[in-house]
């Protein structure tokens, strides 16, 4: 399809290149990439200081225009009175209210194009830039009185090659002397700090950085925001996430730590000094008695159980709130009383809202349904909450806290849902190989035919410790997939989160045992069913559901007849020399491949895809960004020549300027048109 037929089809509202609301073709209720990307993306939700109105940001994008752009609106706590306060091509982020309730601070880049601090009265009026820093300012958050301005801001990392040389100012060259040289999608060349500045109404004094002169991150690359950097109620401490490691220290260690810096004193003390693996995400009681985080006990494992600690600012007494409760506890917010904390949990594939009482250490599940929460903050007699599910996308919702019924408010998404007719959800229970009970989701085409034999596709999940739970993705989207007319089989195979702790763990060192168990009884479940077709199964993934497909494609007995491997791990020896979270590769695959003498570690090389080839008879799609440190591109490429080689049909999607994910609107139409064409190709033609 031509470029401009998708600017006709994508009817949009644009205004002098202001990427707006859309207004997608949509032909027989089917959900098309096209449409998926139409959809607006909500976020950055902040509830007033008075619990009456609601802050939040939409973002929207232009598949001809290949890019995105986000806007602010403010309604009040019930829905009414809503309203677009910003309409640029700024690209508004990050905002939050000011303490008049009149007044919303947020970050848009300036004349020159550096992110600054600005701030605008809430009806969107009286715009002033606040900053104007060099480099500019990533996040921020006032101190409680505003008086002061904490923000964060990017310093430079290690000598680079044009200090070194500084005659060779054209030199692309980076010269490496330790680990952690790149992380994720970046050469390690800048690290965030905190920063404190004087703050006086429109202007910013002198700032001082609190981790001046130390080579570590705060907040933590790469996901990490202002959620992990909290105010003390009186303005005079600032709690900071922190890993202060380097090099081969910091590859190897999930160690991170909360700090108080005292502002009066300059003096940092460490308040987590002995909890060895993650501690993040401070945030302190409104009364400044507590501090609450959430916490991993084991270094090195980045998917341990994240327990919801407390401690006494005054003594330092710490308390694991969630010792009984075997979930993990994310996105922490506090009750106006400071009595109890918010937050969210995944439990059986939903994620929902509890509530943990101080006092009683009880833990109670407020919200229930066929959804995930993602984030919940109190707003005087009520809770304000956003939520997804696999069909449909992230909305504003009022919640009320004592029978966890729930309203929609921001209906962003309701016209273009409206027209659309979605698949249906079922929840399936399959009995595993090893007697236990198993979750599995199975989507339904939109107009299903029980009649009818259908392809379908088993679906392998990433992390590998990501909860498969009602997630809405705009890339791996069940319903696009329906839409297609397929089933889709998606497992809650072994290695997942809300099952349970033995369920979550039993996949480390495990890699191509149980949990590959887990998704054949799964597809094998499903295609009894008289309307799945079992000679054209598909099976599909990404990241460690990559290396499930590729481990699969030697080991699946001829069950499937096309597979798709999306920046999957290929050579396992390999792939332990060339991540850059050496944490990540100790800990699951069990150590270096070269340890003879460490069983785990052995088990795990020995189940390298790699290793059987010579087993792959199925057509392979592969698909890989070069810009996936996480995962290089060689594994993709090797995994194609392999198949090639082997004169297995294959076909490979390599992206040069995309990460672990497909970012860019035109980039992710070329990724579902190709992931379909495939399935198509051998599954239906």
């Amino acid at each position: 399809m031509a470029i401009a037929v998708l600017a006709a089809s994508c009817g949009s509202n644009e205004e002098a290149g202001i990427i707006g609301k859309q207004n997608p073709e949509i032909k027989d209720g089917r959900l098309t990439p096209e449409v998926l990307w139409s959809f607006g993306r909500v976020g950055g939700v902040q509830v007033s200081p008075d619990g009456k109105r609601v802050l939040y940001s939409v973002s929207y994008y232009s598949i001809p225009e290949d890019k995105g752009n986000s806007e602010l609106f403010v309604m009040n706590t019930d829905g009414a009175d809503k309203q677009q306060i910003t309409k640029t091509s700024a690209r508004e982020s990050s905002a939050k209210w000011m303490n008049d309730g009149e007044h919303i601070a947020f970050i848009a880049p300036d004349a020159n194009g550096t992110p600054q601090l600005w701030k605008m009265k809430a009806d969107g009026s009286e715009r002033t830039q606040i900053t104007e820093r060099e480099g500019g300012v990533n996040d921020f958050a006032f101190s409680p009185d505003e008086s002061k301005l904490l923000f964060v801001a990017d310093v430079k990392y290690g000598e680079r090659t044009v200090d070194k040389y500084p005659d060779l100012p054209k030199a692309s060259g980076i010269i490496v002397a330790d680990l952690m040289y790149k992380h994720w999608d970046e050469w390690t060349q800048a690290i965030p700090h905190p920063f404190v500045a004087e703050f006086k109404g429109d202007k910013t004094g002198a700032e001082k950085d609190l981790l001046e002169g130390e080579p570590y991150e705060s907040p933590m690359k790469p996901f990490g925001g202002i959620e992990q950097l909290a105010w003390s109620p009186d303005g005079k401490t600032v709690a900071y996430t922190c890993r202060k490691k380097t090099g081969k220290e910091y590859a190897i260690s999930t160690n991170s730590d909360i700090y108080f810096y005292d502002l009066t004193t300059g003096k940092t003390v460490n308040k987590t000094e002995g909890m060895m693996g993650y501690d993040q995400n401070p945030s302190f009681s409104p009364d400044g008695q507590w501090l609450a985080w959430e916490s991993m006990e084991r270094d090195g494992c980045e998917s341990d159980k994240n327990r919801l600690f407390l401690m006494n600012v005054a003594t330092g007494e710490k308390t694991d709130l969630s010792a009984h409760f075997d979930q993990s506890s994310e996105g922490l917010a506090w009750s106006a009383d400071s009595k109890s904390i918010y937050f969210i949990s995944v439990w059986h594939a939903v994620a929902q809202i509890y509530k943990a009482d101080i006092a009683e250490g009880k833990i109670t599940q407020l919200t229930r349904g066929r959804h995930d929460y993602e984030l919940v903050q109190p707003a005087a007699d009520k809770l304000i909450a956003v939520k997804h599910s696999m069909s449909k996308p992230n909305e504003v919702y009022a919640v009320n806290p004592a029978t966890g019924a729930e309203t929609e408010l921001s209906f962003e998404n309701k016209e273009i849902l409206s027209r659309l007719e979605m698949g249906k959800v079922e929840e399936r229970w399959v009995t595993t190989t090893d007697n236990k009970k198993m979750l599995v989701w199975v989507i339904y085409p939109p107009k299903f035919d029980p009649n009818k034999k259908y392809p379908t596709l088993l679906y392998c999940q990433g992390g590998p410790q990501s909860a498969v739970s009602q997630f809405w993705s705009y890339r791996w989207n069940f319903q696009v997939m329906a839409a297609h007319d397929y089933i889709i089989v998606a497992p809650n195979r072994r290695g997942l989160p809300g099952f349970g702790q033995e369920w979550l763990e039993q996949i480390s060192g495990d890699y191509g045992g149980q949990n590959m168990k887990d998704y054949l009884a799964a597809i094998d479940d499903v295609a009894k069913e008289p309307y799945v077709n079992k000679d054209r199964l598909g099976c599909v993934g990404a990241s460690y559901g990559g290396f499930s497909v590729y481990w699969l494609a030697g080991h699946h007995q001829k069950r499937f007849k096309a597979f798709i491997a999306h920046d999957g791990m290929f050579n396992l020896p390999q792939q332990y020399l060339e991540t850059e979270e050496m944490w990540f590769v100790n800990w699951d695959l069990g150590g270096p491949y070269w340890d003879k003498n460490n069983a785990v570690a052995q088990r795990s090389y020995a189940n390298s895809p790699h290793l059987f080839v010579d087993q792959w008879d199925t057509p392979i799609l592969v698909i890989h960004g070069e810009k996936d440190y996480r995962i290089l591109a060689s594994q993709g490429m090797a995994a194609f020549n392999a198949a090639v080689l082997r004169g297995v049909p294959a076909e490979m999607l390599i992206f040069p300027d995309e990460n672990h994910w497909v970012l860019k609107p035109q980039n992710g139409i070329l990724w579902q048109r190709t992931f379909f064409d495939w399935l198509d190709k051998w599954l239906k033609k």
